[in-house]
Formats: C-alpha cells, sequence, structure tokens
C-alpha cells in the first residue's frame, strides 16, 4: 500500500491500469445485452437505445482529449477518480430509467464521460511513459488486454444477471461494481514527464501534431475502428436475437470477443514491438472486414456465431496500443494522453455512428444489411489508409519547436 501512495512501480502502474480498464471497458461492451429487454419493457423503439449509446459515444469522444490534457498536467489518478463517480451514477440513472431521458443521461452522458476519465487515453498516457520505446508497445498491449479481460468476464456476468434478476437489478450490481474504480485509481498516480526532447507546450504539441499528415491519418483509421466495436458490441444481440438465437449466446459471443481480444491485444502489443506499426494496422483492418463479410455470407448458427466471435475478437482492440504507440513514437509520450485522446475522439465519433447508424438503419430497413455493409467497406478503406503513414519520430532541434 506504501508503495501505491508514494509511487508506484512501473508494473504496480500497468496492473492498475489493465484493471481500471477492465471495469470499464467491460462493462460498456455488456450495453448490448440490454438492448432488447429495456427496450421491451419501456415501450421504446431499438432507435432510442441506440441513441443513447451513440450519445455515450459522443460524450466520451468529446471529454477524452479534455480528461486526457488534465491527466497529463496534474496526474492520471484524479482524474480516474472523477471516472468512477461518473460511472456508477450513469449506471444508477440507468437503472431506474422509465423513459428516453434518463437513458440518454445514464448510459448517455454519464457514462461516456466517466468511460473517457477512467478510459485508454488517461490510464495509457503514464503506462507510456513509464517505459522506454523498446518495451512501450508491448506495455500498452499488456494494459489494453486488461479491457479484453473485462469484456470477457462482464459479458458472462451481465448476461446471468439479466436472466436471473432482470436489468434493473443487474445494473444496480454493475454500479456497485463501477464505483472500485475509484481506489484503484492510486496505482497510476503520476505527473506528466518529459520525453528526453526540447521543452514543450501543449499548445506547441498540439500545433506539431495537427500540421502533420500522419496524425490525421490515424484519426482517420481510428474512426473505423470505432464504427466497428460499437456497431457490433450494441446491436450483435439484437441481430442474433432477430434470427431466433437465445441472449446467453449472445453474450457468450461477447465474452468470447473479450477472450480472443486478450490474445490479440497482446498478440499486437508484441507485434508493434517487432514490425512497422501501421503495417500491422493495415493487416487488422483488411481482416476485420474479411471476417464480418464471411459471417454474413454463411447461414447464422451457434457455430457461426461462436467463430465470428473469436476471429473478430483476435482483431477487436489490438488497435488501441498499435495507435496509441504511433501517437508515441511520432511525437514523443510528454503528451500522449493530449494527443491520444483527440485521435480517441475521432473513434467514438465512428462510435457514434455505428450505434445510432445501426439502430436507424434497422428501424428505417427492418435489418442490419446495409449497416453490415457499410462495416465492410470501412474496413478496407482503413487498411489501406494506414499503409502509408509514416512511423519516423519528429526531431526537435529548437527549445519548444
Amino acid at each position: 500500500m506504501k508503495a501505491l501512495l508514494r509511487s508506484p512501480s512501473p508494473y504496480v502502474l500497468v496492473a492498475c491500469a489493465a484493471l481500471i480498464l477492465a471495469l470499464g471497458m467491460g462493462m460498456r461492451n455488456t450495453f448490448g445485452l440490454f438492448l432488447q429487454p429495456m427496450s421491451l419493457d419501456l415501450q421504446l423503439p431499438r432507435g432510442v437505445f441506440a441513441l443513447a449509446i451513440a450519445i455515450q459515444m459522443l460524450a466520451w469522444g468529446i471529454s477524452q482529449p479534455i480528461f486526457g490534457a488534465l491527466a497529463d498536467r496534474y496526474g492520471a489518478a484524479r482524474i480516474v477518480v472523477l471516472g468512477g463517480l461518473f460511472y456508477a451514477s450513469g449506471l444508477l440513472l440507468m437503472a431506474n430509467a422509465s423513459g428516453p431521458w434518463a437513458l440518454h443521461g445514464g448510459i448517455g452522458i454519464l457514462v461516456g464521460m466517466g468511460t473517457s476519465a477512467a478510459g485508454f487515453a488517461v490510464v495509457l498516457g503514464p503506462v507510456g511513459r513509464a517505459f522506454p520505446p523498446e518495451k512501450r508497445s508491448m506495455a500498452l498491449g499488456i494494459a489494453s488486454a486488461g479491457g479484453s479481460a473485462g469484456q470477457l468476464i462482464m459479458a458472462l456476468v451481465g448476461g446471468a444477471l439479466i436472466d436471473s434478476m432482470g436489468w434493473a437489478a443487474a445494473l444496480l450490481v454493475m454500479a456497485i461494481i463501477a464505483a472500485f474504480i475509484i481506489p484503484l485509481a492510486l496505482g497510476v498516480r503520476g505527473k506528466s514527464a518529459g520525453d528526453g526532447g526540447p521543452a514543450q507546450s501543449l499548445r506547441e504539441a498540439l500545433r506539431e501534431a495537427s500540421g502533420n499528415k500522419n496524425y490525421w491519418l490515424l484519426c482517420a483509421g481510428f474512426f473505423v475502428c470505432g464504427f466497428h466495436v460499437a456497431f457490433i458490441a450494441t446491436h450483435l444481440p439484437p441481430y442474433l436475437a432477430d434470427n431466433d438465437m437465445q441472449t446467453m449466446l449472445a453474450a457468450t459471443a461477447i465474452a468470447i470477443i473479450g477472450f480472443f481480444n486478450i490474445l490479440g491485444t497482446l498478440a499486437s502489443g508484441w507485434l508493434g514491438g517487432k514490425y512497422r506499426q501501421n503495417y500491422v494496422l493495415s493487416i487488422y483492418y483488411l481482416a476485420r472486414a474479411v471476417i464480418i463479410a464471411g459471417f454474413l455470407i454463411f447461414p447464422v448458427t451457434e457455430t457461426s456465431v461462436l467463430i465470428f466471435a473469436a476471429l473478430m475478437g483476435f482483431m477487436w482492440l489490438g488497435t488501441v496500443p498499435l495507435t496509441s504507440g504511433l501517437v508515441a513514437q511520432i511525437f514523443g509520450a510528454r503528451y500522449l494522453g493530449a494527443l491520444f485522446g483527440i485521435v480517441f475522439f475521432s473513434h467514438q465519433i465512428g462510435g457514434f455512428l455505428g450505434a445510432w447508424l445501426g439502430g436507424y438503419l434497422f428501424d428505417l430497413t427492418g435489418n442490419y444489411d446495409v449497416a453490415w455493409m457499410i462495416a465492410i467497406a470501412l474496413g478496407v478503406l482503413a487498411a489501406l489508409i494506414h499503409w502509408p503513414i509514416s512511423d519516423r519520430p519528429i526531431i526537435r532541434t529548437t527549445e519548444g519547436a
């Protein structure tokens, strides 16, 4: 405990970052399980719940650069505590929802801000600064894998809770679980530290990044990641229900995505330290497009769902350590929270569209066919976008340059 209160070692920091992401990312990836039962009980169209998830993505994305910059300046611990409070409050409001406004405010705004304040840009910043460049990609991969492990566990827990006690009581239990984010914040203490280059202000770092085409290519590519993850996490469960599959199959599929995401995220961290990270990202996105196309070609069965979940899970969040690693490699780790936070905002815009557009197109056409086609096309586009990115570090020769 004294080590946590004073200055956590890099390995304690990675462990606590992984646990924080396990709780936050794990629970938010179960929300698709609540779509059908809440929509039926509250007599709301799917588009309303989908819009709440989309608002969550937008609230997460808008606040992510702000929380990232605050974490760079004041340390991640204070921001993570705030995230735990937001998260638990949002789940409590969602548990007592009786109409659209409580959904939009709870699962939308509050959970979105909670996920942001206890999310990737905030907790990966201190991890990236704690390790030298040759070990950074693997460290980021291990921390990111925590979110995958949480998805595996919380998908099974969430599905079991819904089946055994109903969606409202399940959300109350999850609110209690979310509160454990707060004490874990002790393990990510520490302010921003320079990366060995010339002194640079946040404003100068933002100006430097905004003038670099590689930064904008990373933003565009991460938009696609957000679309894929949000669309599948939100709409795979109701898509399976429409095909007469049981709720626990959807929960099992989300859990399998989480399990194979652990392997995929660790693999991406290892590959990012061995090969050029932009090439690995291109392969990941192209593989996603192929996997989705294959899922649509074959009939929907329990076997095809589980195979799809395993393959997609391996590609799920392996993009996070690679993308954050590229930001740190090109621009340095000093302002990683803020710079990756902006890239993550693009991810969340994609997530907003993935969650909302999936529900909108379903209400419009009665199926998800068009949304699946869009997901395939975006995967191919992202593969093309990442290939020409230059990963050479920027060399600053003057003070503040």
